[in-house]
């Protein structure tokens, strides 16, 4: 008889309840293994809801020493030593950090509830350092001498929660940061490295070490280390190994190709890349709420909405479309200060871009949006703040409108939303074709057609393509100008070559934005 698959632990980040309950655990003991051997301080960055809390659960217990909880996987069969170690564990998802001294008092309570658990007198008035040095000497000489684990989740959390948020709020990460960036000093103190066994702080960003980590500047970055790339998201090969069987399910249960749900899943929720190193993984939150429910659908988005990095990017006027895919080197991954926080670092920390390809010779990353899920999700988003109609739905009905090779249907549904934008976000200082173009390409790519913008060929750069099952779609904007000229220049250029004998149909789209009339005045079709 054909076993059930396991359940999926979608929402569960306590590693010994997944395995006490029976749930799905893809075993990452082997990167674990090679992790604690060959380092002992260590900083990882990776997106929300990727597992960094499951991770810092599943570290806990192999330091707890608890053998038997691993059974089924690499480590146990390893020549791990098994010992319990005590560990320090700080999650800032249940520590209140409201103010500067909130954030302190939360963290004395933390500090006097792992003492009062280990059976250790805390004195109560001490400053926070020399509070969390008792804690520290008390554990050592309690544990004989072994060494410590400080395991802190979600480090940023403090800082964070309080960007996007006006002057004020802005003030509160402020002084967040600078009291953190002493308590995290703490830990690179005499006393307490001759005392430490391992290290390992998580976070969605990655401030630099002249900020928050200039007292703590013997960690080890994981962020971008090709050696531990795989150590948080799914492999193909995990899939492979772990998840056949709720592929099938999946596929009985809906009637669907089981070839083809792959695409689908890999198309939604893989591309995700952390280094130069050729290695995406699927993002495990939404793969498994898929798996679970039988859907696809975009699940990490609605899990929570970064509201300090839409905010950023209005504020900073970006030109969105640029995000489909640009070159960066590697300085742009580190966000640096509070007061002048740059979107693309934020962009790629927090999961909305991702590596798409790495040049080794010039040491040049390529960055793009990792899966149709962040893509659409993002957009869709960006879309309803650019525009402010919270309550619009017809920008769905455009790409199936291109889908069905009705361009004038389609145009006309653009006309219909450009007139109905405030206007307020439609001000004279904004109002250029960058804007225009950036409104067209959110309905457009909202709507989950298929895009490219600013695409190269050996003549110039055209603005956009669409690609549909049965037809490209070249489109040349212009402003204040004549759909006309557009259409003349994507001839002149020669921007559809590449397109012919391809088996589609191919039309060419010239449009024309005014100024004045805050619309598309014109616009004018052919074929190539």
């Amino acid at each position: 008889m054909k076993e059930n698959p396991k359940n999926l632990p979608v929402g569960i980040s306590d590693f010994k309840s997944i395995i006490e309950e029976d749930y799905l655990y893809v075993d990452k003991t082997e990167i674990l293994y090679k992790l604690i051997n060959s380092g002992k301080y260590y900083f990882l960055s990776r997106p929300r809801r990727f597992g960094k809390s499951l991770l810092i659960s599943t570290l806990y217990h192999i330091f707890k020493g608890e053998k038997e909880l691993f059974r089924d996987f690499f480590i146990y069969d390893s020549d791990y030593k098994w010992e319990e170690h005590p560990i320090v564990r700080l999650d800032f998802n249940t520590i209140s950090s409201d103010n500067r001294e909130i954030l302190e008092k939360s963290i004395k309570k933390r500090i006097n509830f792992i003492g009062e658990e280990e059976g250790i007198e805390i004195k109560e008035d001490e400053l926070i350092k020399d509070k969390f040095s008792e804690l520290v000497n008390k554990l050592y000489e309690k544990y004989k001498q072994k060494g410590i684990v400080f395991l802190i989740d979600e480090y940023d959390k403090p800082i964070i929660d309080h960007l996007g948020r006006g002057e004020e709020e802005l003030k509160a990460a402020e002084e967040n940061r600078d009291f953190l960036k002493g308590f995290y000093g703490t830990l690179k103190g005499e006393s307490i490295v001759s005392r430490t066994r391992f290290v390992l702080l998580t976070g969605v960003t990655k401030f630099s070490k002249v900020s928050i980590f200039s007292e703590l500047n013997n960690l080890t970055d994981l962020t971008m280390d090709e050696r531990f790339c795989d150590l948080l998201g799914i492999r193909e090969d995990e899939i492979d190994k772990y998840l056949i069987p709720h592929l099938e399910e999946f596929c009985n249960e809906k009637g669907k190709d089981c070839n083809e749900l792959r695409e689908e899943l890999r198309n939604y929720y893989n591309g995700y890349r952390f280094s130069s190193k050729d290695l995406r993984v699927y993002n495990p939150f939404s793969l498994f709420s898929s798996l679970m429910k039988m859907k696809i659908e975009n699940y990490w988005f609605e899990t929570g909405t970064p509201t300090f990095l839409i905010n950023l990017i209005k504020e900073q006027n970006i030109y969105i479309p640029k995000y489909e895919s640009f070159e960066a080197t590697e300085s742009i991954f580190s966000t640096y200060e509070l007061s002048r926080l740059s979107v693309l670092p934020l962009m790629f920390q927090t999961g909305y871009l991702t590596i798409k390809g790495y040049n080794e010779r010039i040491k040049l990353y390529e960055l793009g949006f990792p899966n149709k899920e962040v893509r659409l999700s993002f957009n869709e988003n960006l879309y309803y703040e650019w525009s402010e109609l919270r309550e619009d739905t017809k920008f769905r009905e455009v790409g199936l409108s291109f889908e069905d090779g009705d361009t004038d249907k389609a145009i006309e549904i653009i006309k219909s939303i450009y007139s109905e934008i405030p206007y307020t976000q439609m001000r004279k200082d904004r109002i250029n074709e960058a804007y225009f173009h950036t409104i067209f390409y959110l309905i457009l790519t909202a709507s989950g057609v298929n895009i490219r913008t600013e695409v190269l060929n050996y003549k110039g750069i055209m603005d956009m393509l669409i690609e549909t099952k049965d037809r490209y779609y070249i489109i040349e904007f212009k402003c204040n100008q004549s759909a006309d000229k557009a259409i003349e220049q994507i001839k002149e250029k020669r921007y559809y070559e590449p397109y012919l004998n391809k088996g589609k149909e191919i039309i060419l789209i010239g449009i024309n934005f005014s100024t004045k009339e805050r619309n598309i005045s014109e616009w004018t079709c052919s074929k190539a």
